[in-house]
C-alpha cells in the first residue's frame, strides 16, 4: 500500500521548527498547510491529518481559527482519522462538541503523564510517560462519547474519539526545540520557573521523553488500517 498521505495543519506563528519537528516524525507524505496565513486544504482528498500546537486559543475570534475548524469539523465527519497535539488536541476537542478553558497557569517542562493502557495510540508506552508540556490552556470536557486514555494533575492530557486522537504534550520536540519554546516563556512566567526548566532540559529527559514518539507511528498505523478498510469496502461494491 502506498505511502499514507497527510494534510499538515501548521498552526504555529513561527511555522519553520513545528514543520521539521513533525516531517522528522511523521514517515508519511505530508502536504503543509500554514494556517495563521489563511493556507487550507482545497478538499478532503487525504489518508488523514495532523493539527500541530499554536502560542493561539482555539477561543479566540481570528478568522484562521474558525475556517480551520470549519475544515477539520468537515474531515472529522468525513471519518479522516485524525492527531491533534497541544492546540490541535484542544481544537479537536472543541470542534466534536468538548470544552476548553485557560487554565490560570502554565504547565511548562519535562512532566509526568499517567496513561491507562487501554489506547492504541500510546500502544507499547510506558503507563507512567515523560513528556514535554507548554500550554495555558486544557480540554475540560472531552467531546460526548470521546474516551480519556491520559491524565495528570492538570487534567486530560489524551483522549480518542472515533478516529480523532488528541494530546496535550509535545511528542515531536527535540531538545532545541523545548529549550526555545522555554526561553520564549519568559514574560509570562517567573524567571524561577524559566531556569527550573532549562536544568530539566537535559539527554536523560530527553530520552525517557522519546519513548512517547511512537505515539507517531501508532497513528500511521491507523491510518493504513483505514486505507485498507476503504479499499476493501470499496473492492465489495465494485
Amino acid at each position: 500500500m502506498d505511502r499514507p498521505r497527510l494534510a499538515l495543519l501548521n498552526a504555529a506563528h513561527e511555522a519553520a521548527d513545528t514543520r521539521r519537528n513533525f516531517e522528522r516524525e511523521l514517515d508519511a507524505d505530508l502536504d503543509v498547510f500554514h494556517v495563521p496565513e489563511g493556507e487550507l486544504p482545497a478538499g478532503l482528498h487525504y489518508d488523514g491529518f495532523v493539527v500541530t500546537g499554536s502560542s493561539a486559543s482555539v477561543y479566540w475570534d481570528r478568522e484562521w481559527i474558525g475556517e480551520l475548524k470549519i475544515w477539520v469539523g468537515d474531515a472529522v465527519r468525513a471519518g479522516l482519522p485524525a492527531l491533534g497535539v497541544c492546540f490541535g488536541h484542544q481544537l479537536l476537542a472543541d470542534v466534536m462538541g468538548g470544552s476548553v478553558k485557560g487554565m490560570g497557569e502554565y504547565e511548562l517542562g519535562y512532566r509526568p503523564v499517567h496513561q491507562d493502557g487501554t489506547n492504541r495510540l500510546l500502544e507499547g508506552i510506558d503507563e507512567t510517560m515523560t513528556v514535554f508540556m507548554s500550554h495555558s490552556d486544557h480540554v475540560t470536557e472531552p467531546p460526548p462519547g470521546a474516551t480519556v486514555f491520559a491524565e495528570n494533575e492538570y487534567g486530560i492530557q489524551g483522549f480518542r474519539n472515533g478516529r480523532a486522537f488528541g494530546v496535550q504534550f509535545h511528542p515531536e520536540y527535540d531538545m532545541d526545540t523545548a529549550e526555545m519554546i522555554t526561553r520564549g516563556k519568559s514574560d509570562q512566567v517567573s524567571p524561577e520557573l524559566i531556569e527550573s526548566v532549562l536544568d530539566g532540559i537535559h539527554s536523560e529527559h530527553y530520552a525517557r521523553a522519546c519513548e512517547a514518539k511512537a505515539l507517531f507511528d501508532n497513528f500511521l498505523a491507523f491510518v493504513r488500517e483505514t486505507q485498507r478498510a476503504r479499499a476493501d469496502a470499496a473492492s465489495s461494491r465494485s
